[in-house]
């Protein structure tokens, strides 16, 4: 340019320029005078300009528009000559740049308006391009315009105008180009960022453009425009256009500028253009073209990269990339749509066409015949469109066969399938093309990554600081790449997935499929790598749904994500993509028929080779690229899992799949071809599980996710029905568990969570069963694996894979507890021995079998419990030994198997056992334990809790052993009671000393009294309803034949066992604190056993009653043994402090019984507390006993045959217990108590018998025997005389109340006891043979009189020992013994027993030869002024009875029995009226007349038949009347009281004597001939003796002892005598003789008056 500049040039310019307007000045002067006008003007301007300016060029620049407006106005004359003129002028001045922007403006306008007129046309395009090249003034608009004039001008009927016009047109065109280079040139040291990639956002505003990159980007846009058929934005005015010429511009556009395409934004047009050519609408070559230079730009990863980061990123610009993809995906449709041949080939008919061009493919037909046979051409083939696939090109490079032919006039004949071979070209290369490019970056980007992770873990310090800061530089480079990926990955996989599915769908050549499935493969591992969630599974569904039959309904692919485009057609920037569904008409080869798993499966469906291709596609993407599946395991393994069941593959053990005949339907159906291939998919699919071990943590968690839910769809099939369910996911979880065990914890929650919680829950019982067996076998096979650490050491991983085992313990199903059992017991067996902190989730495992689940169950978990308790109690820890008690406990109640309950309770006993011999290493081990919990509860501040506390660790155990026991106690059925009741008090009687001091009285209160309320209760409520029979053919015993018969059983030997404990652990029970509230307690419970309405519960109570009342207190020093028993009886016992301090407990060891028996007594004196608490002790076994005993025997207020009358042994039993413990309480036993004794003896023996039990307790009713209740009644008493009779004075006031009660007794003999309102039968009416069972039972009242006599004896014993005490004497006890004899002595013969009268009789001569002399002793006092009558009376009623003898008494018994009225006349005679002063005179009378009674024979004076019969008493009058007699002569009369006994028996004597002569002379007279009986002969001749023998005495007597009345009684006798004289016995004659001869002695002469009036 510098040629222009030059001072010379610019001379030259001027002078021209000056020459151009002088010249055009000429021209115009006649015709355009303004413009000759305007020309002058000019010619001064430019000298004017040329004066003032140094700078002359820059100065005309500046005035251009003036300069130039003469010639524009020259121009517009239309005048040839002018217009040359001035163009040239025009012309000039462009070349030297002195033209300004406006001044180009006007002359483009100017240019228009010529052009628009057809003027200079040549001159016009010449002009046109100097301007656009000599300078670049020119833009926006002007440009536009003049590029558009050069078109129009193109576009003329003139050849030559029409090709100089293209040719500028083109120069044009790279002139626009090659400024904006130069322009970026020159712009490149100021801005550093290119300029144009801020001109991207937006194809109108296009301001932020330099201005020449700005007028190229318009340009290039309305060619594209153009080429389009569309409306240009910026060339405006066009009228015409060809496609070819915009093509050729185009393309020389890209040719010539590609560096500026690599980074302007015009190329998005073109590329869109591209993408219109292949349109359906567009003709064959266009299209093949198209796709061929679209094939060119697949094969470019990184150019399709920079279109995709400069357009499909940007916000408002054409997504170009994907608009390539898609229209590909489009084209091939429609492809399938429109056939291009227009006549739609048949299936193996190639279309006619001419198969010109340089790929010859065979035009004839499909079928290639080779050696005889036919082998089908690859082709694609859909819904009757066959399309063949043609080899184009090596993978990876584009051939443009036709583009290079674009020269030609004509377009070429395009085989059949070439457009579609080179489009399906395209995808392969593309999808290759971008996978290989992303992964390779990718690696790169992560291999960076680990490099610098890997420097950054051990920096140096001084490096440190650019390590962070190359990092986070990284950083954002890989996120910017990382946007790359995405943004091409999200652009292109629609379109990919669309094309490559139909195409999947349409190939019938195996490699063809083999391609599309590996671009589909690797779209979904990078899609996969990318984490884009929705393309990969879009992906994989397309694999998916070409592995399973066509329309197969699988809803796992129906509603992932990929559902969103199936069946719907998505549009992308205008485009329209369908996704075809799957076309059903297949032409494949059939392998496999199989049965759908579905609900219910409609027919068979049918597998072709295609699909076992994708379906190895499917297990190539899991097994390959398992880390990047994620959620999408779900879509892989359900079609896995469709695919193996149609195949008829079914688990085996570990959960690997083994071809197997199906279970129900059609069997499956597989050509050898897929028979061979089954062991080979069948090994892929466990390689693929196994290969899960590689996985890392998240894709292990998204594998075992998707078979969750794979296999919760199995179950929801599975429902309600039993037909085979699909075991495929759960035979994978557990092959997955399998392979992963190393690092089974991350796993293993979600995994046996499932199992647990849905699969082993299912009703359908295979697919149970399968959830169980996987379980089972992933635990068995966690805890056999070699973990690191050892599992010894990790108790926390030990803990996990234990606990489903125990969770299975929720699901209810047997055959699932089936599993877990036989799980536990293999665990047992195999690793029993390391379980250690497992063990309490192995037990609980036995622990919760409950008793409804089945025999089968609880026998198998009780084989566990065995199995432990055998073997396994020493290598537990000891903190579980507690467990294996309860559930020891808990078997012993199940009540399905009694003789496993039975064994249960054995169990407890050799855990008991255990506990013993291992005794001090538990207790070492579990105080350590408790130590530690302690610890940690403190730290916690929480209390700790558990049961029994505070009892030392090792009692807790026991105690809890006991409970355990205790519970069993109570179980419903005797046998389990009854065994758990012995074993209890057995196991407490043997290990209780183990026990520490304190911990017995939670033994006491919380175990015993706990039972003893509980079996209370029970026997209490028990059901008395008769049970037939005790299941089976066993029957029951009548004593057991109800329930609460059975509970009594168990009542007593609670009880027992109970008193027991009582008994032989008294010494210690004693020291602890409430030893008496226990001892209250127990007794109550004797006292209601003993109240219970049950014989056996009643009587066993009294027995423990008794035990615990044998109880001696501990030996105190009085007492102690001098040396301890030669033999050592061992015996366990606590040594040391009781409550020691700390752990250190005191241990058990063997003493001598004298060493036992010595600690008990120390050198200090006894204590008195001691002695105060026992006496309580005893008082409150009193109170007890007296409750019983009054409750037992008072009688029941009305009777019925249900009454509950108290037996024989029991009431024995009670009255036995009193000795004994009247030995206790003795010293305070007072009148009170007596009283109450008194009430219960009596009551007691008052009870009658029930008439079957008495041929046993009654003794036959001749033997005089006493009941053993009516013994014990007198030894009570006996005891209690003993005592008193010892003891202080202040006792003995209580003889009275003894003779009291003994008296009662006797009084039996006569009135035997009423039982209430009971009515007795008397023994004689009872007919044992005729008692009936369930009759109501008949009451028998007792014999009493072997006892009212032995009573009768025992008053007699007692009162020889007594009579003087003054109790006994103030008590008149002597007159109530004679009252109470009055009763039998004055029954006579009418007591039921002939003894009773005679012991009567005997008794109260010997009381009263004891007793009468006290009277007369106290006779002073009136002590016993009421005794006289009651005994005169006794006597009378004796002697004179009102009972007749029997009619069978003998004449020997008669004689006997008066001897015994003889011996009380004795009495009388030697007892009583000696001592008349001393007694009472009417008492004398009395006698005297009784005596007087007795001496007369005859008591009646009629004399009848009835008395001839009657024995008279000779003797007994005899005696009567010579103790009269003898009182009527006592000659030694020392006080007037002897006299008047004397005169008082005279008196009788005589009256008597009168009475009987005087009857004797009646009867005499009355009897005639017939002679007297000879009683009353004998009588007489008595009387008749006496009366001289009386006179005789009365002679020798003293006169003055003689009353002057008695001689008058005697004298009155003589008439009497002198009748007698006419008897007619001899015997009464020589009486009469002898009677009548004393009388001379009376015969006086009478004496005067006087003298017997002084007398």
């Amino acid at each position: 340019m510098s040629g222009t500049n030059s001072p010379e040039a610019v001379k030259k310019l001027l002078e021209n320029m000056q020459s151009d307007l002088r010249a055009l000045s000429l021209e115009c002067k006649k015709k355009f005078p303004p413009v000759k006008e305007a020309a002058e003007s000019g010619i001064i301007k430019v000298k004017t300009i040329a004066a003032r300016n140094t700078e002359i060029l820059a100065a005309l620049k500046e005035n251009s528009s003036e300069v130039v407006q003469p010639f524009l106005m020259g121009c517009g004359t239309k005048e040839p000559k002018i217009t040359q003129l001035c163009l040239a002028a025009i012309q000039r001045l462009m070349s030297h740049e002195v033209v300004s922007e406006t001044a180009a403006g006007n002359i483009i306008n100017m240019l228009w308006q010529l052009m628009e007129n057809s003027l200079e046309e040549l001159k016009l395009l010449q002009t046109v391009l100097v301007l656009l090249t000599t300078n670049t003034v020119v833009h926006d608009e002007s440009l536009s315009k003049a590029i558009v004039l050069c078109f129009r001008l193109h576009f003329t009927k003139d050849n030559i105008t029409n090709n100089t016009a293209a040719a500028t047109v083109r120069q044009v065109v790279t002139v626009v180009f090659e400024r904006m280079v130069a322009e970026d040139e020159r712009h490149r040291d100021i801005i550093e960022q290119p300029v144009l990639v801020q001109g991207n956002s937006n194809r109108r505003s296009v301001s932020t453009l330099q201005p020449c990159a700005k007028d190229a980007y318009m340009l290039f846009q309305d060619l594209c425009q153009l080429v389009n058929a569309d409306a240009p934005y910026w060339l405006v005015g066009m009228t015409e256009m060809t496609r070819t010429f915009g093509l050729e511009l185009l393309e020389s556009v890209l040719n010539d500028f590609p560096q500026v395409f690599l980074q302007v934004t015009e190329c998005e047009i073109f590329l869109s253009l591209l993408v219109k050519f292949l349109d359906a609408d567009k003709p064959q070559w266009l299209r093949a073209v198209a796709v061929e230079s679209i094939h060119r730009l697949c094969v470019q990863p990184q150019l399709l990269r920079s279109f995709c980061q400069s357009y499909d990123m940007k916000q408002h610009s054409t997504k170009v990339f994907r608009d390539i993809v898609n229209a590909l995906g489009s084209f091939i449709q429609s492809l399938f749509l429109v056939p291009p041949t227009g006549n739609p080939a048949t299936t193996n008919q190639a279309g006619n066409s001419n198969s010109g061009g340089p790929v010859s493919a065979p035009a004839n037909s499909g079928m290639l015949g080779i050696g005889g046979g036919v082998t089908l051409l690859p082709a694609f083939e859909y819904r009757g469109t066959w399309i063949p696939i043609l080899t184009i090109t090596v993978q990876g490079s584009a051939k443009a066969t036709y583009l290079e032919m674009l020269d030609k006039v004509e377009p070429p004949t395009i085989p059949e399938g070439y457009a579609m071979s080179v489009a399906f070209h395209c995808l392969l290369d593309l999808v290759r093309g971008i996978t290989s490019m992303i992964e390779g970056e990718l690696g790169e980007v992560e291999t960076e990554c680990q490099t610098t992770t890997e420097a950054a873990s051990s920096p140096t310090q001084s490096s440190e600081q650019q390590e962070l800061q190359s990092t986070s530089d990284q950083m954002d480079k890989e996120i910017v790449s990382r946007a790359v990926w995405e943004e091409m990955v999200n652009a292109c996989w629609c379109g990919l997935l669309a094309a490559l599915s139909l195409l999947l769908d349409a190939s019938t050549d195996e490699a063809a499929t083999e391609n599309i499935l590996k671009a589909e493969l690797t779209m979904a591992a990078l899609c996969g790598r990318l984490g884009l969630v929705t393309s990969r599974d879009a992906f994989i569904t397309a694999i998916c749904k070409g592995s399973l039959p066509p329309h197969y309904a699988l809803t796992v692919l129906n509603t992932t994500t990929a559902a969103t485009l199936s069946n719907k057609s998505y549009s992308i920037q205008g485009q329209s993509v369908m996704m075809i569904s799957p076309s059903s008409e297949s032409h494949q080869q059939v392998v496999a028929v199989g049965q759908p798993l579905a609900v219910q499966p409609q027919g068979t469906v049918m597998l072709t080779s295609k699909n076992i291709q994708c379906m190895r596609t499917l297990l190539n993407l899991a097994h390959c690229h398992g880390a990047v599946l994620g959620t999408s395991w779900q879509l892989v393994l359900a079609t896995l899992q469709h695919l193996v069941w149609i195949l008829g593959l079914k688990p085996s053990s570990g959960g690997a799949l083994k071809p197997g005949r199906a279970v129900e339907g059609p069997s499956t159906v597989l050509t050898t071809a897929v028979m061979t291939d089954l062991p080979v998919i069948s090994n892929i699919l466990s390689r693929l599980f196994e290969s899960s071990q590689y996985l890392d943590d998240v894709s292990l968690h998204h594998l075992i996710n998707a078979l969750c839910s794979l296999s919760l769809e199995a179950m929801d099939m599975a429902y309600g029905n039993n037909k085979e369910p699909s075991l495929f996911a759960v035979a994978k979880l557990l092959e997955t568990g399998l392979v992963n065990m190393h690092r089974i914890e991350i796993l293993w929650r979600p995994l046996t969570g499932h199992l647990l919680e849905k699969v082993c829950q299912h009703p359908n019982s295979r697919m149970r069963e399968w959830g169980a067996e996987a379980l089972t076998s992933l635990i068995k096979a966690g805890l056999t694996f070699n973990h690191d650490p050892p599992l010894s050491q990790n108790q926390r991983l030990q803990l996990l894979l234990l606990n489903p085992l125990k969770e299975m313990s929720s699901i209810n199903h047997p055959d699932i507890r089936l599993k877990q059992l036989e799980c536990v017991l293999q665990i047992l067996q195999s690793q029993g021995d390391s379980l250690g902190p497992g063990w309490p989730l192995v037990l609980g495992v036995m622990g919760a079998i409950r008793n409804d689940q089945g025999e089968s169950l609880i026998r198998t978990a009780f084989q566990c419990l065995q199995l432990v308790v055998t073997d396994f109690l020493p290598t537990m820890p000891c903190t579980c030994l507690q467990i294996v008690v309860d559930v020891a406990g808990s078997f012993g109640l199940h009540n399905q198997e009694l003789n496993i309950s039975l064994t249960s309770i054995g169990l407890l006993w050799n855990i008991s056992d255990y506990f013993f011999q291992r005794g001090e290493t538990i207790e070492k081990e579990l105080n350590k334990e408790e130590a530690a919990q302690q610890k940690q509860a403190e730290e916690k501040g929480v209390v700790l809790n558990r049961p029994f506390h505070p009892a030392p660790p090792f009692d807790c155990l026991w105690l809890c052993l006991y409970a355990k026991l205790g519970e069993l106690c109570v179980d419903p059925r005797p046998a389990v009671r009854k065994s758990a009741g012995q074993t209890l008090f057995s196991t407490i009687g043997a290990h209780g000393t183990l026990l520490q001091h304190s911990t017995w009285h939670t033994v006491i209160w919380k175990v015993l009294f706990h039972l003893l309320d509980r079996v209370r209760e029970s026997s209490t409520t028990a059901d008395k309803e008769k049970i037939e029979s005790g299941g089976g053919n066993i029957l029951i015993h009548h004593s057991r034949d109800t329930a609460e018969k059975q509970w009594a059983e168990t009542w007593v030997l609670t009880l027992a066992g109970v008193a027991r404990i009582f008994n032989t652990r008294r010494y210690l029970l004693q020291p602890l604190g409430d030893f008496s509230r226990a001892w209250d307690v127990l007794l109550d419970h004797i006292q209601s056993a003993a109240l219970s309405k049950n014989n056996e519960v009643s009587l066993a109570a009294l027995k423990s009653f008794q035990e615990i009342l044998q109880i001696v207190s501990p030996i105190r020093d009085s007492d102690k043994p001098e040396t301890p028993p030669v033999v050592n009886v061992p015996v366990p016992v606590l040594i040391g402090s009781i409550s020691g301090p700390g752990l250190s407990r005191p241990f058990v060891r063997t003493d001598s019984v004298g060493e036992r028996l010595g600690r008990y007594s120390s050198s200090e004196p006894p204590i008195v507390t001691d002695e105060l608490e026992d006496l309580n002790l005893w008082w409150a076994a009193w109170n007890t006993w007296y409750r019983i005993g009054s409750e037992s025997t008072k009688p029941p207020i009305t009777f019925d045959k249900l009454t509950f009358i108290p037996s024989q042994p029991f009431l024995t039993a009670l009255i036995q217990i009193f000795p004994a413990l009247y030995q206790h309480i003795k010293t305070g036993f007072n009148m009170d108590d007596l009283q109450k004794l008194g009430v219960i003896l009596h009551s007691a023996v008052s009870v009658p018998i029930s008439s079957d039990a008495s041929p046993f307790i009654l003794p036959s009713y001749t033997e005089a025997v006493l009941t053993s209740l009516q013994e014990a009644v007198l030894t009570a008493l006996d005891v209690l005389q003993k005592v008193i009779c010892v003891g202080p004075e202040n006792m003995q006031i209580m003889y009275p109340a003894i003779f009291d009660q003994l008296l009662a007794f006797v009084e039996f003999s006569c009135k035997p006891p009423q039982y209430g309102q009971l009515e007795t039968k008397h023994i004689a009416n009872a007919k044992y043979n005729q008692i009936q069972l369930f009759a109501p039972a008949e009451w028998v009242a007792l014999n009493y009189v072997p006892f009212a006599e032995r009573s009768l004896e025992v008053v007699v014993d007692l009162y020889q020992k007594t009579a003087c005490h003054k109790a006994v004497v103030n008590e008149k006890v002597l007159q109530n013994i004679i009252k109470t004899l009055r009763v039998p002595l004055s029954l006579k013969y009418s007591c039921p027993s002939e003894s009773t009268w005679k012991l009567a009789v005997s008794s109260l001569l010997k009381v009263l030869s004891i007793g009468l002399p006290v009277a007369r002793q106290h006779a002073s006092s009136g002590k016993f002024d009421s005794m006289w009558p009651e005994l005169a009376n006794t006597f009378e009623d004796f002697l004179f009875t009102k009972s007749i003898p029997p009619d069978n008494l003998s004449i020997q018994e008669f004689q006997r029995n008066e001897s015994i009225d003889v011996e009380v006349v004795q009495l009388i005679s030697t007892e009583i009226l000696p001592y008349a002063n001393f007694i009472p005179k009417e008492f004398v009378g009395q006698i005297m007349t009784m005596l007087n009674k007795g001496s007369i024979h005859s008591q009646s004076s009629s004399f009848t038949e009835a008395e001839i019969d009657i024995r008279l008493r000779e003797e007994f009058s005899k005696m009567c009347f010579e103790t009269l007699l003898q009182f009527s002569f006592s000659n030694k009369v020392t006080t007037p009281q002897e006299g008047y006994i004397s005169r008082m028996a005279l008196s009788v004597l005589l009256k008597r004597s009168q009475d009987v002569l005087h009857r004797y002379i009646e009867d005499e007279r009355l009897s005639g001939k017939c002679p007297l009986p000879r009683q009353q002969v004998t009588e007489i001749i008595f009387v008749l003796k006496a009366v001289s023998t009386l006179i005789d005495s009365l002679k020798k007597t003293q006169p003055e002892n003689v009353d002057g009345n008695t001689w008058a009684q005697v004298i009155a006798l003589y008439p009497t005598l002198v009748e007698c004289i006419t008897c007619s016995s001899a015997e009464v004659c020589s009486a009469l003789k002898e009677a009548l001869v004393p009388f001379k002695d009376f015969m006086q002469p009478p004496a005067s008056k006087v003298q017997n009036g002084e007398s």
